[in-house]
């Protein structure tokens, strides 16, 4: 069954300070992209532990989600919606996602605080249950858009998706691409041919580096992103057995939670249906 996208971009929230910073980032975007969006806090465990301890009905979650709405409409004149909804992160805002047609996810990731503590594993586990691209935010704030965006290569598989999602954004932004890949190799090189071909297709700027022999590359990826003063960098998960079923390395967590706080956009891999998700 095909799911419709609609132009959503769809910000879970605990109220923090960095899921604060996520409903900008995410509020920024859907500006530039002429897009809607939808905030969702996810009453669990945590939310209901909360609520007691503080002797707050869950009324102050509806209330709290209808002032960011007013505040956020009222910043960025966009359409904002709001949705308070029982049942676990892990599952709840993957299939809220799809249920309102979200194009992907802006979510904020922060250490032990507040009440859903959407950190480490937990963020992680998160970003793989989506069938739809999450942009993970830290506390850095939305900076020179997307004008810079870097696209690691590490292997041959999987780059069409990626392509797809790095053309679409930089079309939107008038970015910059900055492919850099882990190594000269014969399928590597392949996978970069049909990356810039693509990219020369439909007018997108890029420009090609190679990591140096024997770096690591999960530092090269970040301190270049630091030396571009990049807005972004994109990054694809890995497929298990089942299409929904996803997972993230090392150099992804790595990158997914860089010390500079650079936004990082994660792809899962999807089926023919993906490319419903962009448009230019």
């Amino acid at each position: 069954m095909e799911t419709k996208m609609n132009d959503i971009i769809l910000i879970p929230t605990d109220f923090t300070e960095v899921c604060d910073n996520a409903v900008k980032h995410g509020a920024e975007t859907a500006k530039f992209l002429n897009y809607k969006i939808c905030l969702l806090h996810v009453v669990d465990k945590d939310t209901k532990n909360y609520l007691k301890k503080e002797n707050l009905t869950d009324g102050i979650i509806v209330e709290k989600l209808g002032l960011i709405s007013n505040e956020v409409n009222s910043t960025y004149g966009i359409e904002v919606t709001s949705i308070s909804r029982e049942g676990n992160i892990f599952e709840t805002i993957a299939d809220v996602a799809k249920e309102i047609g979200a194009n992907f996810i802006v979510m904020g990731t922060h250490g032990k605080v507040g009440m859903q503590k959407i950190t480490g594993s937990f963020a992680l586990k998160v970003i793989t249950s989506s069938e739809v691209p999450v942009v993970v935010v830290q506390k850095r704030p939305f900076e020179n858009a997307y004008n810079d965006i870097v696209l690691p290569i590490t292997s041959e598989a999987g780059p069409w998706e990626k392509t797809q999602w790095a053309a679409a954004i930089a079309k939107q932004f008038n970015s910059t691409i900055h492919i850099l890949k882990i190594k000269d190799d014969e399928g590597i090189n392949k996978a970069l041919e049909i990356i810039t071909r693509h990219f020369i297709e439909n007018g997108v700027k890029y420009v090609e580096k190679t990591a140096e022999k024997g770096s690591n590359f999960t530092k090269t990826v970040i301190d270049y992103a630091v030396t571009i003063n990049s807005g972004l960098i994109m990054i694809m998960t890995s497929k298990t057995g089942a299409l929904t079923s996803f997972i993230l390395g090392t150099y992804d967590e790595d990158l997914i939670f860089n010390t500079p706080q650079i936004p990082v956009m994660c792809i899962n891999p999807r089926d023919e249906n993906w490319k419903k998700i962009v448009s230019y």
